[in-house]
């Protein structure tokens, strides 16, 4: 999972945003660093959202 796609999943945040929520120390490490761009695990990023986001998801069933 890319940067945008973590920008979506997290409710279309702006790429500022989606930099510093990446770069937090808890967030998963990246498992690569490519030209264009770092990639994250699907399973660890989802994982990190179920703990770190759960207050969006209750927000949008209200």
């Amino acid at each position: 999972m890319g940067a945008h796609e973590i920008r979506i999943r997290l409710g279309g945040v702006s790429r500022q945003r989606a930099y510093m929520i990446t770069n937090r120390a808890d967030f998963p490490q990246p498992v690569a660093d490519l030209s264009q761009g770092k990639v994250w695990l699907v399973g660890d990023v989802e994982t990190w959202m179920g703990v770190h986001r759960r207050h969006q998801s209750a927000n949008s069933e209200a």
